[in-house]
C-alpha cells in the first residue's frame, strides 16, 4: 500500500503503466496522491505513495460520469486541490453536445469529495466550454501573497491562462476575466517546443512564481514534447520565459533522452528533506504501446527526477530523464 522500499536508490519509471499527465498532491493523510488522465478502465486514474517511489493504484476517483458528459469518453489531465478537509477535482471532459455539434470542444469541470481517493461527484455542469481542446489542463493554486484562488489552464494553440475562482471554488469570481500568461510561438523549429503549450504547474520560491509548462505534441507518431519554464513576480503575470530572461536558445528544462521519448506534463512534490522532485510522463521507446492495436507513443508512464535550482531557475539534477538508479527521496 505505497510502502517505502528499504532500497536507498530507485529507477524510472516509478509507475510502469499508462498514466498520462500526472498531478501530485501531498494530502493531509500523509500520502502523496498522483491523479492522471483516463486509462486502465478508469475515468480519472489515481495512485498513492508514502515516498514518491512505491505507488499503489486505487479505484477510479470519478466512477460516475457527469450527466453532461455521460456518453463521451474524454476525461483528461486532472488536478486535485485540498481545502479544509474538502477535495476539489479540476479536469476536462468532452460534453455530450459535441457528439452532434462538431463546433463544441472540451470543457473545464469540477468535482468534489471528502477524501483524496474519492469518489468525486461532479458539480452538475461544466465550468467553462469552448472550441477544440482549448479548455484543458487545469491547475488550481492559492496565491499566498493575495489569498486569491486561481485556476490556470490552456492548450489548443492558444495562450496559457489564469482566472480567479470564487470562494466556492466551483465557479469563477464575479467580475473576473481570464488573463493570458504565456503565448504559443508559431515556429517549425523543432527546438522551440512552443507551437502548442499546455500543462501549467505553478509554485512560488524566493519571491518568484515559477510556471512549468509543456509543448508541443504529447504523443502519437510525431510525438515531440518537452517541459519548459517561465517566472514572474506575480501569480497573474507577466511571466518571462527562461529563454527571454537568460538568452538561452529555448526555455526547455526537460526533453527526450535515451529511451525516454516526449517527456512532459509535470507536477512538483517536496520530500521531508525539502528537496523538490518533478513527476512527469514519458514514453518508453522499448514499449511505446499498451496494446498492439494502439497508436505508437501512446503509453505514457510516470517518471520521477530531482529538481535543483541554479541562478534562480529550476533544472533537473541529472540534466534529463534518468535510466540508471538514483538516490531516492527522503
Amino acid at each position: 500500500m505505497g510502502t517505502p522500499s528499504p532500497a536507498p536508490r530507485y529507477s524510472n519509471p516509478v509507475l510502469n503503466t499508462d498514466f498520462p499527465d500526472p498531478a501530485v498532491l501531498k494530502a493531509s493523510d500523509g500520502f502523496f496522491y498522483a491523479y492522471a488522465t483516463q486509462g486502465g478502465g478508469a475515468n480519472i486514474q489515481v495512485a498513492r505513495s508514502r515516498d514518491l517511489v512505491g505507488w499503489e493504484r486505487l479505484a477510479d476517483v470519478l466512477p460516475v460520469k457527469p450527466e453532461w458528459a455521460s456518453k463521451t469518453q474524454d476525461f483528461w489531465a486532472p488536478h486535485v486541490h485540498e481545502d479544509r478537509g474538502r477535495y476539489y477535482l479540476y479536469y476536462s471532459a468532452k460534453p455530450d453536445a459535441a457528439l452532434t455539434d462538431t463546433s463544441r470542444g472540451l470543457c473545464l469541470a469540477v468535482a468534489t469529495a471528502s477524501r483524496p481517493e474519492g469518489p468525486f461527484t461532479d458539480m452538475g455542469r461544466p465550468l467553462q466550454c469552448g472550441p477544440g481542446f482549448v479548455n484543458i489542463d487545469p491547475m488550481a493554486y492559492d496565491d499566498p501573497a493575495t489569498g486569491k484562488r486561481l485556476l490556470y489552464w490552456g492548450s489548443g494553440f492558444e495562450p496559457i491562462k489564469v482566472q480567479e475562482l470564487g470562494p466556492d471554488r466551483i465557479s469563477f469570481a464575479p467580475g473576473s476575466a481570464p488573463i493570458d500568461l504565456i503565448q504559443p510561438v508559431k515556429s517549425e523549429d523543432p527546438a522551440e517546443y512552443q507551437r502548442l503549450i499546455e500543462g501549467a504547474w505553478v509554485l512560488k520560491r524566493g519571491g518568484w512564481y515559477y510556471m512549468f509548462y509543456s509543448g508541443d505534441n504529447c504523443c502519437g507518431p510525431k510525438a515531440h514534447y518537452a517541459t519548459l519554464v517561465a517566472r514572474s513576480r506575480s501569480a497573474t503575470g507577466p511571466f518571462e520565459t527562461l529563454a527571454a530572461a537568460t538568452g538561452a536558445p529555448n526555455s526547455v528544462i526537460l526533453e527526450r533522452r535515451g529511451n525516454w521519448v516526449a517527456p512532459g506534463h509535470n507536477s512538483v512534490a517536496e520530500d521531508r528533506n525539502g528537496d523538490q522532485w518533478i513527476l512527469y510522463h514519458a514514453v518508453d521507446s522499448r514499449r511505446p504501446r499498451s496494446k498492439p492495436t494502439d497508436d505508437v507513443n501512446s503509453r505514457r508512464v510516470m517518471l520521477l527526477d530531482r529538481l535543483v535550482w541554479r541562478d534562480g531557475w529550476p533544472r533537473l539534477a541529472t540534466g534529463g530523464p534518468t535510466e540508471t538508479p538514483q538516490p531516492r527521496p527522503r
